[in-house]
């Protein structure tokens, strides 16, 4: 167990990733923290990590709001007294629309939960982390070295959180805190199931179909699962890691290289 005794705090906890990651950060020994918007998701969720014998607590949290940010910090200290791994996975998309009659009103507040909030969980963690050192992952995305379309809001957010990783890791490796990202491409999970799903019925294109079109640009010959990801994370939250900061390490199945 590689993260054995560690608290970790994992905030934007979804049906996805967040789900595997939470589960595995607990399989793997530490006490985690997770903090999301859908309290009833919350809920079940820690019943899930519970019954698997993992160690949890949990704290409705809606990172543009910093008491609630606080307050998801807060949670973990007064459950497992201290912190030493904080996850970074809130975002918010920004709507998909061509940019010309996009709202940029939507990217604002996209940028506001994926890069600020991120940089909110950090500045309430901050003092606990500092006690002893820790690791700070935010999750990142292909988007941002290979833009989409009508995906502008979601890639500006995930842009600054880049940059935010980098700069971060600069100014805190004075206190042994290490600030990485994961850059994730197409992953198989429940998100990405539901969007093709309903995608299919709109279209009349097979679920099958879509996701033999997107392997065709991933060199390992399959889409990443959700919970293959999830492993780069707790690899950045282990000791295993303990001399790298400001990295960015590509989770695509080489979905990055060029074609």
């Amino acid at each position: 167990m590689i993260l054995k005794d560690k608290s970790v705090i994992v905030s934007g906890v979804g049906p996805g990733m967040g789900r595997k990651l939470a589960l595995l950060v607990a399989k793997e020994g530490a006490k985690v923290t997770i903090g999301a918007r859908n309290e009833k998701f919350l809920a079940e969720l820690s019943a899930e990590i519970k019954a698997a014998g993992g160690t949890v607590a949990s704290h409705k949290t809606d990172v543009a709001n910093v008491a609630d940010c606080q307050g998801l910090v807060a949670a973990a200290v007064k459950a497992f007294g201290a912190v030493d791994g904080l996850v970074n996975a809130a975002y918010q998309t920004g709507g998909f629309a061509p940019f010309e009659s996009s709202d940029l009103a939507t990217w604002s507040q996209a940028f506001d939960v994926t890069c600020m909030g991120a940089l909110r969980m950090v500045q309430a963690a901050l003092p606990h982390l500092k006690k002893k050192g820790g690791s700070v992952v935010n999750i990142g995305s292909m988007v941002t070295r290979k833009p989409m379309p009508y995906q502008g809001g979601y890639m500006l957010g995930k842009a600054g959180l880049q940059a935010a990783t980098r700069q971060l890791a600069s100014e805190l490796g004075q206190y042994n805190i290490r600030v990485n990202s994961t850059v994730i491409g197409w992953m198989w999970g429940a998100p990405v199931e539901g969007f093709m799903t309903e995608d299919s019925k709109r279209t009349g294109t097979p679920v099958k179909a879509m996701v033999d079109e997107v392997v065709k640009n991933i060199p390992i010959g399959r889409m990443p699962p959700d919970e293959e990801c999830a492993r780069a994370v707790v690899f950045f939250l282990s000791d295993y890691a303990s001399v790298v900061t400001g990295a960015s390490l590509d989770v695509n199945g080489g979905e990055y290289l060029p074609q």
